[in-house]
């Protein structure tokens, strides 16, 4: 069995304006489709959001697509 360390320092940020706290990506991709077995470009959109508790971004998936042509 492997042991994990983890080491969280609070580093210094500097103050966001209010109101930028959360914005969204979008990255064009090539990704996997398990179900056909192929390659495909998805537009990945993900939310970006400050979260000011713990001093740090957040990021998730909130939608993906197939581009088409």
């Amino acid at each position: 069995m492997a042991a994990v360390t983890s080491n969280s320092q609070i580093l210094p940020v500097p103050g966001f304006p209010p109101g930028v706290d959360v914005h969204w990506e979008t990255q064009r991709r090539m990704v996997w489709n398990v179900r056909e077995h192929t390659s495909e470009e998805c537009e990945l959109v993900y939310e970006i959001s400050w979260i000011p508790e713990r001093g740090l971004w957040r990021r998730f998936l909130r939608s993906q697509r197939k581009v088409k042509g």
